[in-house]
């Protein structure tokens, strides 16, 4: 079923390619790691996780330092929607169905306390960060997803939670026949939150390093050392909370999961908007909410979704089939901003946050959240920092991810080996049909350039950025994104920007770049 309309022009503002939360957060600015130090925590990343992780360590007198290859909160969460929330779209019948009624009862009962120590936390600091309570919902257009809602609704509030059954919704949508409302879940700005934590812990001296991009993890004698920028922090515990993991072995995390992208836009509606946050039931999934904006308020529309580095589906009109979708609703509509996102999916749907492996004591990690990080974040914060402190939490089985179960989605995991194959070996194997003379400005793709496969890029002023265009994760050929401008890697999700430098994780390494003679 086709949700989007015929494409038409729209009306586009000054942050093309910007994302709102970054335009309306503070820049950082703290040092490059430029000593060997030693501490009690080492925690690789700079996003959400790692600012609560952080922050609730530090609160126990516990010693951190913080590793990000970047500025801090710069990644998946300067780009995500954030909504607090423990409607994670129709996924309670399926965790009853799938796994059992406690554990579905735990999985939205560890939800709900994060949303609760949100609220905490930004009580007890007196952060601003333009948190509403907001109730949040899942609707559907078709007939075919009506039940769907009202057996979602059933087992909620089996649950505990007191969900209602609506068929009437504030979203100006046409043919709205069936929704599900949790009460009292929240929205904010994720990126303010996590700058205020970050200083919290920098003024409690503790140590925060940007552009200091790790590695290698190595044990020996019961410590870690990370190395980053030819220096090393020692340290009793990791936290890799850098989104994908970066330490393949012996978790193994790659075989596992997938990355999925979304689209994201901000828009000036110029009419009044509706209170709540909405996603639909369908897929792919469309999503909605407001920001504050001055004296008004933008509209976030979030849809478009595809498997990172996807080669079978027309990227180039990710945001033109939201601008397309929002033009026929409120015609005098304006985008402000755009970006893109893209987070791991696991197999069985549930992230992984705990032990990384139970080879290697005390380094946790925290991945997987299927675009619901925001409160997953804060789960992953007081799971990981309750075992560092050696307390018992009561959530961790059934985040674990150590977990071996049987694997429910079969068919992705199909999936995932044939394009792993396919980008390993086959496509290895195969002569590009495309000459240096094929690539048109502006553009880039891979070619056959003197019997060698490379992958450029040509600039609007003709300017040629060369690379090999294999990830240097584990080797699978990258696919030409020419949205943005990017190598993305259709087995793992690692992007790399045209000159090869990174952009997402799990690569830790640059593209290898050629010099084009002509």
């Amino acid at each position: 079923m086709n949700y989007f309309p015929k494409l038409v022009n729209t009306t586009i503002g000054d942050n093309m390619d910007k994302s709102y939360w970054v335009d309306s957060t503070k820049s950082t600015n703290y040092p490059t790691l430029e000593k060997n130090i030693t501490t009690d925590v080492c925690i690789i990343g700079g996003g959400l996780v790692s600012a609560i992780t952080g922050y609730l360590l530090t609160k126990q007198g516990i010693k951190v330092t913080i590793l990000e290859k970047n500025r801090v909160c710069m990644g998946v969460t300067a780009y995500s929607t954030a909504k607090l929330t423990s409607q994670h779209g129709l996924f309670y019948k399926y965790l009853e169905s799938n796994f059992n009624f406690n554990f579905a009862k735990d999985y939205l009962d560890s939800n709900q306390e994060a949303i609760s120590l949100a609220k905490k936390i930004i009580d007890d600091e007196h952060i601003s960060c333009d948190f509403e309570p907001q109730d949040a919902y899942v609707f559907t257009t078709s007939k075919q997803e009506v039940e769907k809602i009202a057996d979602e609704v059933k087992v909620v509030k089996s649950l505990g939670l007191e969900a209602e059954y609506l068929t009437k919704l504030p979203l100006p949508l046409e043919n709205i026949l069936a929704a599900i409302k949790f009460p009292n879940q929240a929205q904010f700005n994720a990126r303010k939150f996590a700058l205020a934590l970050f200083d919290i812990i920098h003024k409690n001296n503790n140590e925060i390093y940007e552009n200091s991009k790790v590695t290698d993890i190595n044990y020996k004698n019961h410590m870690y050392n990370i190395s980053a920028n030819d220096y090393t922090v020692c340290a009793k515990h990791v936290v890799m909370a850098t989104h994908y993991p970066i330490k393949n072995f012996p978790g193994f995390y790659f075989l596992k999961m997938y990355q999925d992208k979304s689209y994201i836009i901000a828009v000036d509606t110029k009419e009044d908007l509706f209170n709540g946050m909405f996603v639909s039931s369908w897929d792919p999934v469309t999503s909605f909410r407001t920001v504050p904006y001055g004296d008004t308020r933008l509209l976030l529309v979030v849809g478009s979704e595809h498997k990172t580095g996807a080669t079978d589906v027309p990227v180039e009109n990710s945001f033109k089939n939201l601008e397309n979708y929002i033009k026929n609703i409120y015609p005098n509509s304006e985008v402000k901003y755009r970006w893109s996102t893209q987070d791991c999916v696991t197999l069985d749907k549930v992230p992984y946050i705990g032990e990384f492996s139970h080879l290697l004591p005390n380094l946790y990690v925290a991945t997987g959240f299927k675009k619901w990080g925001m409160t997953t974040s804060f789960v992953s914060a007081k799971i990981i920092s309750d075992k560092i402190l050696g307390k018992t939490n009561p959530y961790e089985h059934i985040y674990n991810a150590t977990r071996l179960a049987p694997i429910k989605n079969s068919k992705e995991f199909s999936n995932m080996l044939k394009q792993s194959t396919y980008s390993l070996l086959i496509n290895k194997l195969s002569v590009p049909e495309a000459s240096y003379s094929d690539i048109n400005l502006g553009s880039g793709g891979i070619i056959n350039y003197n019997g060698e496969k490379i992958g450029i890029y040509k600039d609007d002023s003709g300017n040629v950025f060369a690379v090999k265009p294999y990830c240097k994760h584990l080797g699978c050929e990258l696919s030409w994104n020419n949205l943005e401008k990017t190598w993305d890697c259709p087995c793992h999700g690692s992007r790399y920007d045209y000159q090869g430098q990174i952009i997402n994780e799990p690569t830790t390494k640059e593209l290898d770049k050629i010099d084009l003679k002509e």
